[in-house]
This record gives structure tokens, C-alpha cells and sequence, in this order.
């Protein structure tokens, strides 16, 4: 499991992509959220800014992430 610190009091799904090298790009991101591939706390996630909390954990690509 990965563990994203946060600095600000949240960050976007598309962004979190990005930053960690899941995506590409914003439009690889957009994609992946959009074909449902995203899974947040056990649920899948369609919206591209969902706004990711602490303690939000994300599973994407094979890789689980842990908002900290």
C-alpha cells in the first residue's frame, strides 16, 4: 500500500493520478476515472474531482492508496 501525504485539505482524484504516475496525463486520468477503473473506500468513483480526504483510500491500476 502507497500512502499520499496531503499538505492542503484535499486534493483531486485526476490530480492524485497525475502526481503519482498512474496517468500520463489529465486526459489519461479523465479516462481512467470515467471507465470506472477507480475504486474509493470499496466503491467505484466516476467523478473526475471527486475531492480525496484523509483517510480516503484509493484502488486504481492494481496499486492501493492511502490519503494521509
Amino acid at each position: 500500500m502507497r500512502e499520499f501525504k496531503l499538505t492542503e485539505d484535499y486534493i483531486e482524484l485526476v490530480k492524485l493520478l497525475k502526481l503519482l504516475r498512474i496517468a500520463q496525463t489529465g486526459g489519461h486520468a479523465k479516462i481512467i476515472v470515467e471507465e470506472g477503473e477507480v475504486i474509493r473506500n470499496g466503491e467505484p468513483e466516476y467523478r473526475k474531482r471527486a475531492k480525496l480526504v484523509k483517510g480516503d483510500v484509493i484502488e486504481v491500476a492494481g496499486e492501493t492508496i492511502k490519503v494521509i
